[in-house]
């Protein structure tokens, strides 16, 4: 069951959910763009932390800086970085060393930004925002396994995504469901299913 937990991100405060399972596997959830609504309750965020914690893996999901109970101000993602690696910390300093991170639209943004800066052992990205956000920084995403998108999807359009995988992770898994769009509107059953079947 999940418990509400804040962690300490220097003088913030993190506002977040873990289920504690595995004792040394994890997973750390990132929800959509802070200022369009996106929040820790979002129901990708939720699915995935129910397909995982399925999986008896520890979940954590977690409102980044500004949003819900978490202090600070948004920080055009810079800022919401450091909250990633704060959660890492966090979950690193309870024993839990392999850490996998999964991003759902901003949140996958962010999930390609702290790929440069610290080392975790697996990526998921849902519907990476290429035709919304500048991805241009990024070269590589060496642990990016799982790409997911959907052939409506404005804003992560399949091909714009498969034209950045071989920069990002030529081995990486791209997934297209037929008909989602952004919000995988009426294809969450859909989105489980790949995401069950992916492995640890």
């Amino acid at each position: 069951m999940e418990k509400r937990i804040s962690i300490p991100n220097k003088k913030d405060i993190i506002d977040a959910y873990i289920d504690y399972k595995d004792e040394t596997q994890a997973i750390i959830i990132m929800h959509p763009h802070s200022l369009m609504g996106g929040d820790m309750n979002n129901p990708v965020v939720q699915l995935i932390q129910q397909v995982f914690t399925d999986k008896n893996l520890t979940t954590l999901r977690f409102n980044f800086r500004g949003v819900g109970k978490s202090s600070g101000q948004f920080d055009d993602g810079i800022g919401e970085q450091d909250d990633t690696i704060a959660v890492m910390d966090y979950l690193k300093s309870q024993g839990r060393n392999q850490i996998i991170l999964a991003g759902y639209s901003f949140g996958a943004w962010v999930l390609a930004h702290v790929a440069k800066r610290v080392p975790y052992n697996h990526g998921i990205m849902i519907s990476p925002p290429v035709a919304f956000m500048d991805f241009s920084g990024i070269q590589t995403i060496p642990e990016l396994k799982t790409v997911i998108t959907g052939t409506h999807d404005e804003f992560a359009p399949p091909n714009l995504v498969q034209s950045r995988l071989p920069d990002w992770q030529a081995n990486a898994q791209l997934h297209i469901i037929d008909g989602a769009d952004h919000f995988f509107s009426g294809h969450m059953d859909a989105l489980e299913k790949i995401l069950d079947a992916v492995s640890q």
